[in-house]
């Protein structure tokens, strides 16, 4: 509604500001919200001439929703590729079979989303090449710490038995020496590089897909952990006005010279684009048991992981992001990675190099040693956490943790420590539907067909209301946007979906279906049904 003015009353209003936590009418001017009042009678005298008023009906309207960790090229990207989350190999394998089949020989065929925990096994060199004898098949897992190729894909990145295992990362094989296709951490890189990409045009036009799926859920903001092609895209797309989310763009480690070189926080810092943290792997994942932890894994008494980097080294990484005005965002999932990243947070505070445009964070904390619980809090760290995981994680998280999962997913224990708590999906790796994530993050429970099965870890479910925090006002304070977004408050901007249902009115399995009749992204409509 940019030049009038529009007021949207008899409304249930969820403002997320504690001086006014819920009204009935607000105002909107020039994409930014003029006021919030318990009716719109105590709203200020108009303007301009021009003036929409829109009778909600008593719907519900919240903040627009904020997805705190997404990669969001790659989710755009999978959107057209194999969907391999399945508990059949021999399905997944039929499905990469039929898209060879419709794809020209010598293409390449990709795929997402396995999980070798629910087959039983890894797949196998042999089981992919026989479904895919034309065609170079890359297929990374549900956690994109592994991947699967075939033997044309092997070959086109010139992988071979004699091939050493990479720093970092490593190359499966069998009881003969033989590569296997699976390719763990780094070693997936030497597939990764070899891929064709797509062109600026051709990622932007996916982007744009993707972001109106986005959008339909009531996410009007992210934080993006892809690389400097989708930092490019984004860049084009803000700059023809197609650019409708918010993006909080990290730098991946390999990028950070280049973001240094040609000053990306002066380059891109906008309304809609703006650069956010340093991002760094301090272990590996789950799925693939390459997460670092304290004590080796159950049944497995020669693998605790893999740590990727030491608290030393993050520290001397820290200093040097520190002094360029980037703070840290560390992907940490075992105990022992996440112990070596607050070891070296801590450290770094001491040093004075922790006055930052924002404070540093730790993707995803998915195992806390019990001494380590309090430690972001007190130090000021945001706790990034994507509670749709837990739903896929747990009985991984029983098999291979034991009796030290019960600190795993633990979203409760951060918030009531004093930790600052925000929620995201990690898509591709889990849908980005963030009332998924909050049905996940209230219930720790399988969705409706499994709907009586026991709570998982029930003490560490969290209330509606810290769930809609976690992504909604908490991740704005993670950002430059901080004061801007996240609320619904005067001099805020007009981000905002509309529900015809009231959240706190509802069962929890209805939680997880809902979808806005309407979004606003700076008080333009995104989509209105209504």
């Amino acid at each position: 509604m940019i030049g009038n003015e529009l007021i949207l009353r008899n409304a249930h209003i969820y403002t997320m500001d504690e001086g006014i936590p819920e009204a009935t009418s607000i105002l909107i001017r020039d994409g930014h919200i003029i006021a919030v009042a318990a009716n719109a009678d105590e709203l200020p005298p108009s303007s301009k001439q021009q003036v929409t008023v829109i009778d909600l009906n008593g719907r519900s309207v919240f903040p627009g929703l904020c997805d705190s960790h997404i990669h969001l090229e790659k989710y755009a990207l999978m959107l057209d590729q194999v969907d391999c989350e399945t508990d059949s190999l021999h399905e997944c394998l039929q499905r990469v079979e039929r898209m060879c089949q419709d794809t020209p020989p010598g293409s390449w065929v990709f795929g997402h989303g396995w999980n070798q925990n629910d087959w039983g096994a890894y797949g196998t060199l042999s089981q992919l090449d026989k479904v895919s004898p034309n065609n170079p098949v890359y297929l990374t897992a549900k956690s994109l710490h592994a991947g699967w190729a075939n033997s044309k894909a092997l070959e086109i990145a010139g992988l071979s038995n004699a091939t050493a295992d990479p720093s970092k990362g490593s190359l499966q094989r069998d009881g003969d020496g033989n590569l296997t296709g699976i390719l763990f951490e780094n070693a997936m890189q030497l597939i990764s590089s070899q891929l064709p990409r797509p062109s600026l045009d051709s990622l932007m036009g996916m982007i744009l897909r993707a972001q109106q799926k986005l959008l339909s859920w009531g996410i009007t903001a992210v934080h993006d952990f892809d690389g400097l092609s989708c930092l490019g895209a984004l860049s084009n797309l803000e700059k023809t006005g197609r650019l409708r989310l918010r993006v909080l763009k990290h730098i991946r480690e390999k990028d950070f010279e280049a973001a240094l070189a040609e000053d990306f926080t002066q380059r891109f810092n906008s309304d809609w684009l703006q650069i956010g943290h340093l991002k760094l792997f301090a272990d590996g994942a789950l799925g693939p048991r390459t997460a670092a932890m304290l004590q080796s894994y159950e049944g497995e008494p020669d693998n605790c992981g893999m740590l990727l980097f030491t608290s030393d080294e993050l520290v001397e990484l820290g200093s040097s992001a520190s002094k360029a005005g980037y703070p840290m965002a560390i992907h940490a999932i075992g105990d022992q990675a996440n112990r070596t990243a607050l070891d070296a947070f801590e450290k770094l505070s001491t040093m004075g190099m922790d006055r930052l445009p924002a404070p540093h964070r730790i993707e995803h904390v998915q195992l806390l040693h019990p001494e380590d619980i309090p430690r972001l809090a007190q130090l000021d760290v945001t706790a990034s956490m994507q509670p749709i995981h837990a739903l896929s994680d747990h009985a991984m998280a029983d098999q291979y943790w034991g009796a030290r999962a019960r600190w795993s997913y633990a979203w409760k224990s951060q918030y009531d420590s004093g930790a600052r708590v925000i929620f995201g999906s990690d898509a591709p790796v889990e849908s980005p539907d963030p009332w998924l994530g909050i049905f996940a993050a209230t219930t720790r429970q399988p969705l409706v067909s499994q709907s009586n099965t026991p709570a998982w870890i029930p003490e560490e479910r969290v209330s509606l209301e810290q769930a809609i925090l976690g992504y909604t006002k908490n991740p704005a304070q993670t950002s430059a946007w901080k004061g801007r977004i996240g609320q619904l408050t005067a001099g805020y901007a007009a981000d905002l979906i509309v529900l015809d249902q009231d959240p706190f009115e509802l069962d929890q399995e209805a939680i997880a279906n809902l979808r806005p009749a309407g979004v606003m992204s700076a008080g333009e409509w995104q989509i209105r049904e209504f």
